[in-house]
This record gives C-alpha cells, structure tokens and sequence, in this order.
C-alpha cells in the first residue's frame, strides 16, 4: 500500500504526465533513484508505474495478443556485457588455465508479460545468452498483499539469489551464494535458486513503521532452468517434493530508509550425498538463511549466513554441514556513482570447493576446504539501473587441500560489466 509521501509523487507524476506523456515512459531512473535513497521501496516504485502509465494511457507500441481475455502485454529485455581478467598463481596446469582474459555475453533476457484479468497473468523470460530460462510462471494475486506463483522460479531462500539480476551492486554474486545456490557439481550445492513448483509470497503491516513479509512453496527438489529439465516428469532420483519457507521483518527508517532481516530454510530429500552420483540414494539436504538489508540515503548494506545440512555429503559414512557469509555495503559517494566492498568466507567443512566454483570465470585451482573472497568496485549510474557500467578488483582464493591439490590457491584481476535493459 503507498503511503502519503508515495501518494503525493504519484499526483505529482500524474500532473507531469498530462502535460506530456513522454515523461510517463522515462520516469524509471526517477523512480529507481527515490528507491535507492529510500524514499520509495521497490513495490511502491512498481506501483509508481503501473499508475504512471495506467492512468496515462501510454502505449509504447502497438501489439495484438492471441489470447481474447488479454487484458495487458509487455516485452522487455536486459542485456549484460562483460569483460573478465583474471590471472592466478597456478602453477600446475592440471588445476588451470592459468588465467582468463576474455570479453563475454552475460545474460541477454527476453521478458514477456502479460495479463488476463481476473487478477491472473503469466511472466516467461528466457535467457539468449545462456541458453536457459529464468522465470516461466503463471500468477494469480488476488491482493495487493498475496500472490501466488505456479512453474518455474527462484525459490524466497538465499536473499542475493533471489533478487534482481539487473541490480546486483558487485557485478557478480558473492562466492557463498554459488557455492550454496548454483548447480550441484559434488562439491557445490545446488540447495536455491530455480524450482518448479507452487510458491505462496504475502506481506502484512504489523504498523505504519513496521510489518511482516512471508512466502513458503512446494517445489520439485533439484535445481532446474534448462529445457530438458523443465520438462522432464522426473524419475526415482527426484519424484519426493521440497519444502521451503521464509519469514522477515520489515521496518522503515526516520530518515526514510528502510530495512529488512529474516530467516529462510528449505528441506530438499534425496538431494544430499557425496558427489553427483548419490543423487537419489535417500540422502537429503537441508539449508538455513539468516539475512538483513538496509537503505539509508545514500547507504546501502546485505549481508547473510548460510549454512546447511548435507547427509552423506563428505563421504559415504560423514555427514557435512558447509557454512559461509558475506558481508556488503555500498555508498552513492556522488548522485551516480557509487562505490561498494564485499567480503566473503566459507567453509565446506570437507566436502570441497574450487576457486572455479565459487568465482566466476576463475581458473579451477584443485579442491580445497575453504574460499574467501574480496571485492572493490564502483557503479556509475547513466539511467539508474537501466543503463550503467560497473567495474571491480576481484580478489580470491581456496585453501586447505582436500584431494591432493596445492595447499592455496589464489585468483586476482578485474571485471567489467555494461548492463542495458527496458
């Protein structure tokens, strides 16, 4: 629900719009800016342009739907351009390349959405880049405050994961998000991010400073986004259903700011095990999130724990329990540029991880115990997040051999990234 300040931007915005409606169409970096000061939370921004262009009668361009209950249709896309340069002190190279120094397509979303009243609608992105798809969900929201999905998404669980991809402030996420949310390759996880399934998402004002937000789902257990997965039935390696839940405190700030902290958890049967190959073999794998976010003005901060619980995940007698967390603040030092430090640590209490796993494009570096990470960047802002570069030092390395590799490993360079979206 928009409250007064809200309400007025909105007047504000409408009477703009009827002098010229071409503002309506490039209110977003406004809107983006309000929300980054914490003047606007990202539902009342959303909110902010369905008005701006409802009441407006904007219509970008022209377009039929097939179906005859469509009732409203978009197209979007976001385009991600990166160029990666990282070198390391490998020197064996059966644990190389010894470096990477490449320009590459991140991602290239094609979004569609539309709606077919009765509050119902449907979102399908599908990612060009990667090959894969990202959200293909049908949805019915029957109150500004609760809202059902049904198909393909990310799961509430693991906080960075599951926002935005076009507002990830260090370019990449942080290691330990891999590490627990990116496919399970033996030693990574695998335990968040895309599932299909039911998923509930609500909220609730406790107060005008204060409320709650809460989303559970049932979902099928392994982490899925290709074609071939989406469309499989499943087989006795997966056909037990995962559960997930999560539940935050929401609170505004004096200084119009906002913040949020909660706890996520998620229970996904027969997808624990050591390696790939115990997949299905009646192992399971539990996860547990504790994660906080905040705005105020010009300062941002996330930070989370994770940790899980994964039988049989170091051998075929040892139980393994990885943990990790990062830390990430970031500071607008000038209305457009912002700058931002990350740290990040985990421990894989023995079941392994690679500098490969946990940092993207990194050389492999052999199996070890534990990863760290830094990074120091800055973002500069030409259209809020719908146009900006982004420029870091990445700094890692693993530690403590598990298989024989060398003791440590170390990887340090930069990356880049241009992001365009609409």
């Amino acid at each position: 629900m928009l409250n007064l300040k809200s309400k007025f931007l909105a007047l504000l915005a409408g009477a703009l719009l009827a002098v010229s409606p071409v503002l309506a169409q490039d209110s977003g970096p406004l809107l983006d800016a309000l929300v980054r000061k914490g003047i606007l939370t990202n539902q009342e921004a959303e909110d902010l342009r369905a008005d701006l262009l409802r009441d407006g009668n904007t219509i970008p361009a022209k377009v039929i739907a097939g179906g005859k209950s469509t009732d409203r249709l978009s197209l979007g896309m976001r385009m991600q351009v990166q160029y990666a340069s990282l070198d390391t002190d490998i020197k064996n190279a059966a644990f190389g390349p010894v470096a990477t120094d490449h320009a590459f397509l991140r991602r290239m979303y094609l979004s569609m959405k539309a709606g077919v009243g009765g509050h119902w609608g449907a979102t399908m992105i599908y990612d060009l880049a990667g090959g894969s798809w990202d959200d293909a969900i049908i949805e019915w929201k029957p109150t500004p405050a609760l809202a059902f999905d049904f198909g393909l998404r990310k799961v509430n669980v693991a906080a960075e994961e599951r926002g935005s991809s076009g507002d990830i402030r260090a370019i990449e996420r942080s290691s330990v998000t891999r590490y627990f949310v990116d496919s399970n390759n033996g030693r990574r996880l695998g335990a968040a991010s895309y599932r299909i399934g039911a998923f509930l998402d609500g909220k609730k004002e406790l107060s005008k400073t204060s409320g709650i937000v809460y989303s559970a789902a049932v979902t099928a257990p392994e982490r899925n986004e290709s074609f071939t997965g989406a469309a499989a039935a499943g087989d006795n390696t997966n056909n037990r259903p995962a559960l997930w839940a999560n539940l935050g405190l929401t609170g505004k700030l004096a200084n119009h700011g906002t913040w949020i902290a909660g706890f996520g958890t998620g229970y996904l049967p027969d997808q624990g095990g050591s390696g790939t190959t115990n997949l299905g073999k009646g192992f399971d794998l539990s996860i547990y999130s504790v994660y906080a976010n905040l705005t105020s003005g010009r300062f941002s901060f996330i930070g989370e724990y994770l940790t899980a619980s994964v039988e049989r995940g170091f051998n075929a007698t040892t139980d393994a329990k990885p943990k990790g967390f990062y830390l990430q603040p970031s500071l607008l030092v000038m209305e457009n540029v912002e700058l931002v430090v990350r740290y990040a640590a985990l421990d894989s209490d023995h079941r392994g991880v690679t500098l490969s796993d946990v940092i993207r494009s990194s050389p492999n570096g052999g199996t070890m115990n534990k990863s760290e990470e830094w990074y120091f960047g800055g973002n500069y802002y030409l259209r809020a997040n719908d146009l900006k570069l982004q420029l870091g030092l990445v700094s890692g390395k693993t530690k403590e051999t598990v298989t024989g590799a060398p003791a440590e490993a170390k990887v340090l360079g930069l990356r880049s990234q241009m992001q365009l979206q609409f």
